[in-house]
């Protein structure tokens, strides 16, 4: 079982900065895929940010040039940093990530999910 606990999320003015960070704890092989996903209010779950084992990444349009996603694979971890936020990068991040366990049984498991507000 592959356990993810995300950072504290926090309330910011347009144009400002946040940082979050995810790390997974448990019975990991190999995290093929660290990602980010949000739930904003009235919309369902979508893609924001993934990078992958191999060092490929990838961003939703929305977010692309001003979120950076990056991995440490030592610490299992990774970070998104999210700079000139604006009102509608308001919502729930979650936390995503996907490979191999010890077993050699894949896995893939979900943060709890942390409130980013963008908002003056």
């Amino acid at each position: 079982q592959v356990r993810l606990v995300e950072s504290a999320g926090g309330s910011v003015k347009p144009g400002g900065s946040l940082r979050l960070s995810c790390t997974a704890s448990g019975s990991m092989y190999s995290i093929n895929t660290m990602a980010w996903h949000r739930l904003r209010p009235g919309k369902q779950r979508e893609f924001v940010a993934d990078d992958l084992l191999g060092g490929a990444t990838n961003y939703a349009d929305s977010v692309m040039g001003r979120f950076v996603v990056s991995r440490n694979n030592d610490r299992n971890t990774v970070t998104l940093q999210m700079n000139n936020l604006k009102p509608e990068d308001t919502a729930i991040y979650y936390c995503y990530m996907a490979g191999v366990g010890r077993d050699f049984k894949g896995f893939d498991s979900w943060g709890q999910g942390t409130q980013v507000t963008v908002s003056s």
